[in-house]
């Protein structure tokens, strides 16, 4: 054996030898989508008024604070998400605040009226707000759901501000459910109730009965010593919010003064700077904290605080901790609401599977059979490099640790179908060159060589065709394009090259007068 040959064939035995190394074992190094093993869809509505509202009230609070700068104290009455209004304005303070709200408000438009001056956001600038509220949860849920560890989720966005989610193989669908339902639209307001009441008109009644403007009743939960809720509180906060989860810089579980679990966190420098000016100018005045529009804990502010803090709220250590994965996940920049809820049971995915093999079963065998049949000895050579092409394939998929599903396996079966389509050809070329008189020797370089263009020019389209998918395509469809793409790559490596070393390793241990093909 000369040493071409020998250095091919170790090439070849390298490349099976980590192909099955790749893959095996094959149940830890694929993974199986939805449709095979089962797991969580979800479809969830992004509440894109809350991004709104909170993005509202941030301009309107830096809008306050430079005027204030300027020597002029206002404070903007909300009409509504988009609206504002600033009453009492001399046409001195109006000239001031315009070039103000030139800087600050350049997605407002203002609208004069004697001493008051109204303030509307754009009508792009809120589609933009929303769209990029969908976007920023569509990341955010993404990295809660990595930090759970799912394998190969799919979490797409769909029309009228929605996300969808797959989640194959989950094996504890309610904790799931509770980290991406705990959206964890975490706000910071100030408290301007005396104490928290029973009732809300309880609440209300040092105020004549009437909520004051720029302000709202928020919930808190009463939990005894087991964390258990024995009942209901209300405090009267702020509209406007302080700082936000957006302005956090990380969260990681804890222990408070008597070992009760909590959740420190820290500011971003812009975050930790509004939250010291908020906190040194309000001392002895309790704060919020609020998760999803209930209040978790009102603590008293003692003293200025720069960029850290405590969440307390009778968390179990579980809570704490999930709580925690969330908001360093990121907060979502707005709620969710669940519109459909499905768990796919392992049943239908076991079935698929078994059918599936059951077809690439049948359709190898019949392809093996055909291949002997028409091409005798030389079928041999065919079904060894197929073999070889399954591995691989395998191989590719566990080294990429892909997902496998239904229309995945149904790529595996067409690339065994293509897979010998190139030794077709290849074999149809050397028999015409027999007959034409030629040698075995001769008869398959030149097979090789002039099928090798019409191999090349197949795969490649297809291979086009297949990346396109993967490129535009989601979920399912990304699969079937991945093993094709996969199963192509090796077909060509296997139909050109090792069926060409079998023939070659053939020939070279003796003269052959005659081909069996």
């Amino acid at each position: 054996m000369n040493r071409s040959l020998m250095g091919r064939g170790l090439l070849i035995l390298a490349i099976l030898a980590l192909s099955v190394y790749f893959f095996t074992p094959i149940e830890k190094k694929i993974n199986l989508g939805l449709d095979l093993q089962g797991g969580m869809h979800l479809v969830l509505q992004v509440n894109t008024d809350d991004a709104v509202n909170s993005e509202s009230a941030s301009d309107m609070q830096r809008f306050a604070e430079q005027a204030r700068e300027k020597g002029i104290t206002i404070s903007p009455t909300r009409l509504s998400a988009t609206q504002y209004q600033v009453t009492g304005l001399t046409p001195d303070a109006k000239d001031t605040l315009s070039p103000i709200a030139r800087d600050y408000l350049a997605n407002w438009q203002a609208a004069e009226s004697g001493e008051t001056v109204s303030y509307s956001m754009q009508p792009n600038y809120v589609a933009n707000v929303r769209e990029s509220a969908v976007n920023q949860a569509l990341q955010t849920i993404r990295n809660r759901v990595d930090a759970l560890g799912v394998a190969e989720p799919v979490i797409t966005a769909a029309k009228g501000y929605r996300i969808v989610l797959q989640l194959p193989g989950v094996d504890d669908p309610e904790r799931v459910r509770r980290i991406i339902k705990n959206t964890a639209f975490l706000e910071f307001r100030l408290v301007r109730s005396p104490a928290p009441a029973a009732t809300p008109e309880a609440l209300l009644a040092s105020f004549g009965g009437q909520v004051p403007p720029n302000t709202e009743i928020l919930e808190s939960d009463i939990r005894d010593d087991l964390g258990k809720v024995t009942g209901k509180q209300y405090y009267l906060v702020d509209k406007a919010q302080v700082v936000t989860g957006r302005d956090l810089k990380s969260a990681n579980p804890g222990q408070g003064r008597f070992g009760e679990p909590v959740i420190n966190f820290t500011m971003k420098p812009e975050g930790g700077r509004i939250f010291a000016d908020v906190t040194g100018k309000n001392i002895g005045t309790p704060l919020a904290i609020i998760l999803d529009h209930k209040v978790m804990s009102a603590p008293t502010i003692n003293a200025r605080i720069q960029d850290s803090g405590v969440i307390e709220g009778r968390f179990s250590q579980q809570e704490a901790q999930d709580l925690a994965t969330v908001l360093k996940a990121g907060a979502l920049p707005a709620g969710l609401t669940y519109l459909e809820e499905r768990t796919v049971g392992p049943s239908l995915g076991k079935e698929s599977i078994d059918q599936g093999l059951r077809a690439g079963l049948i359709g190898t065998g019949l392809v093996v059979f055909a291949m002997l049949a028409f091409y005798l000895l030389s079928g041999i050579n065919a079904v060894l490099a197929l073999a070889l092409n399954v591995v691989i394939l395998f191989g590719g998929l566990g080294m990429a640790h892909s997902t496998l599903t239904l229309p995945g396996i149904a790529g595996i079966i067409l690339t065994i179908g293509m897979a010998v389509d190139a030794n077709v050809l290849i074999f149809e070329r050397i028999k015409e060159e027999m007959r034409a008189g030629r040698t075995v020797r001769s008869s398959i370089d030149l097979g090789f060589e002039r099928a090798l263009s019409s191999i090349v020019d197949a795969n490649v389209t297809t291979l086009i065709s297949a990346l396109f998918l993967f490129q535009f395509g989601t979920g399912p469809i990304r699969g079937f394009a991945v093993t094709l793409s996969i199963g192509l790559l090796a077909s060509m490596f296997t139909a050109v090259f090792v069926s060409r070393w079998i023939f070659d390793l053939v020939l070279s241990r003796r003269r052959v007068e005659k081909l069996s093909i």
